[in-house]
């Protein structure tokens, strides 16, 4: 590896449009990471400085595991699996072994990932007994002729593949049982006082909390190649069968041969905007920078519709966006200069 990265990393005093580009000069190959954890509306005083640190040094652990691939020769595609595969294991975040519970009192799991330089994707959603559902969604991509796998047949495939998979049971953590419960009293309350058919959190909408969410990173390899990735347990009290943004190949992620998005936030309007894959698109079309690009997306279309969330993305010449309309968003990111830094608020 070319150079240590440091799991105490400076926090990065970033805007609303918390972003960071730069160009690698000399004949050097470029590569970069960049890595989310969610994003949410809680406050800098809502998340205790233990818990803080935990996250930060997560996302570092999980972002120099990335960068040693890349700067091994390894492929974009390696870096994110295995990048979103140690969030996966931690229960700090929702995706994996950290996932929310349904209303229902299950967890259910979607990921996906593309390779940009192939144009080829593959996903599963609604799976409940896949440890790492970022390897089922390589496996979908390199192993059959389809994008998606749901339900239990996804489940089957990967037992099918030698993927590892555990009971169910794995994935529960008390912290997020007591988020459920939490959610049934108070659906509970608002039904008794009939105040549920005005609120527009009902329903399983997300709202503000401590806990980050969503996993997923993007890479750049010393080749060019660029590819993204995605995974997340959902919302907590989610309806059964729910399936949002993330394993939605130009909603929760895409890649191309220019540009490459991982999204978290409210999934329903990353859905409805294929938020990931217009930020590339107005590169594209319209030849905005990648910064230019998720901004106008991020912060225009949608917050235009109330939409909460966030991105990550990078562009072949190594330059890194991270972009939210929330109060934060965890992330970590190393550019083409092999800069590391975290984050999760934006000061």
């Amino acid at each position: 590896m070319k150079k240590k990265l440091l799991l105490a990393i400076p926090l990065c005093l970033c805007p609303l449009t918390a972003a960071y580009s730069s160009e690698s000069g000399g004949t050097t190959p470029k590569v970069a990471l960049a890595v989310h954890g969610g994003a949410g509306n809680a406050s800098a005083e809502d998340l205790p400085k233990e818990r803080e640190t935990r996250i930060r040094a997560k996302l570092a652990e999980a972002l120099e595991a990335g960068y040693e691939i890349l700067t091994s020769g390894g492929s974009a595609v390696d870096a994110v699996e295995r990048t979103i595969r140690l969030l996966e294991d931690s229960p700090l975040f929702n995706a994996g072994k950290g996932a929310v519970f349904t209303a229902a009192g299950t967890n259910e799991l979607d990921a996906s990932i593309m390779d940009g330089a192939k144009m080829e994707a593959g996903a599963v959603a609604g799976v409940t007994t896949i440890k790492n559902p970022i390897a089922a969604a390589r496996a979908v991509m390199e192993r059959t002729e389809h994008v998606l796998l749901a339900g239990p047949a996804a489940n089957d495939f990967a037992a099918d593949a030698g993927l590892e998979t555990v009971d169910s049971s794995y994935f529960f953590t008390e912290r997020r049982w007591q988020a459920l419960q939490e959610r049934i009293e108070r659906e509970k309350t608002e039904e008794s006082t009939k105040s549920s058919r005005a609120s527009p959190r009902s329903s399983g909408a997300p709202e503000p909390s401590t806990h980050f969410g969503t996993v997923g990173a993007v890479a750049l390899d010393s080749m060019g190649r660029i590819a993204a990735g995605t995974s997340t347990g959902g919302m907590t009290y989610k309806r059964h069968g729910r399936v949002g943004d993330s394993p939605i190949i130009g909603a929760g992620t895409y890649a191309n041969g220019e540009c490459g998005v991982s999204a978290t936030g409210h999934g329903e309007y990353f859905i409805r905007h294929a938020v990931a894959f217009d930020i590339c698109a107005r590169m594209r079309y319209l030849g905005l920078s990648l910064l230019e690009a998720a901004t106008s997306v991020v912060n225009g279309t949608l917050m235009e519709v109330g939409g909460d969330g966030g991105v990550i993305a990078i562009d072949t010449d190594g330059n890194t966006a991270l972009v939210f309309n929330t109060r934060n968003m965890a992330r970590a990111w190393i550019d083409s200069n092999g800069e590391p830094r975290t984050a999760i608020f934006r000061q």
